[in-house]
């Protein structure tokens, strides 16, 4: 049994714009349902919302023959989470809140083998084909993506020192929380954010490393996309869902 190739990881080396989706529902029907609907990669979310590994597994069962690349963001930058992630088949991770160097390391480590990193080993878990893959080991980290989220002004004076630690394969930048950091809470729009974001991406660009990030109208996602930031997520399926409900409804009123 061959280890399954990280499209979305081989995506980035390439140099690919890659389009995303936040997921944020908890439900493999929705999962399914969003990826054949011909995204690069989605996102399900496990910090902001209520779901737990067995809520996950199912969710990747779902996207198995779908065209997008899962990506799982745990709830926080800690190794046992990420373990557990990593040993239900998740290859793609995008860890919060890293303020520095050394939490970016830590995210990494996590997600390696001994002596490379301090994940725990086990060759029987969903990951490794609950044990038809007998090379798992030695080669899990080969498809393994790890994605750091910058979210605030003190993570972004430091974003070339976290951008550049080994095994780092792309970093996330979070509008919400950084505009929050910098004072102006719910307001990306605000001229210092912007100009924070555009900064951002110019110094990962410097540097080769993809930037990410998440927009929730068209004009931002094409605009981020102009900047250089290669994996937008553009929009999320909650939104998607109150949106299209919404309209639906006022049509009739």
């Amino acid at each position: 049994m061959e280890l399954p190739k990280n499209q979305f990881k081989a995506g980035l080396k390439a140099g690919n714009t890659q389009i995303g989706l936040w997921s944020t529902l908890c439900s493999n029907i929705v999962a399914e349902i969003i990826a054949h609907s011909g995204y690069d990669w989605i996102v399900i979310d496990t910090e902001h919302s209520p779901n737990e590994t067995p809520n996950v597994v199912s969710q990747l069962q779902a996207m198995a023959t779908g065209t997008a690349s899962p990506i799982v963001r745990p709830a926080w930058n800690d190794k046992v989470l990420i373990k557990r992630l990593l040993d239900i088949g998740v290859q793609s991770l995008v860890i919060p809140f890293v303020q520095n160097a050394e939490e970016a390391q830590a995210a990494v480590a996590a997600t390696r083998y001994p002596p490379e990193g301090i994940r725990g080993v086990t060759g029987s878990g969903r990951g490794a084909g609950y044990g038809r893959n007998k090379n798992y080991l030695h080669e899990a980290g080969n498809e393994i993506c790890v994605v750091v989220q910058i979210e605030t002004g003190e993570a972004l004076a430091q974003i070339k020192d976290i951008a550049s630690v080994p095994g780092v394969d792309a970093v996330f930048i979070g509008p919400a929380d950084l505009s929050a950091s910098l004072g102006h809470l719910g307001n990306a729009k605000h001229p210092e954010v912007q100009a924070a974001l555009k900064s951002a991406i110019d110094q990962l660009n410097d540097l080769g490393v993809p930037g990410g990030i998440l927009a929730f109208n068209q004009d931002d996602a094409k605009r981020y996309m102009e900047w250089g930031y290669k994996f937008v997520a553009v929009g999320s399926d909650m939104s998607v869902l109150r949106i299209g409900t919404t309209q639906l409804a006022d049509a009739f009123k």
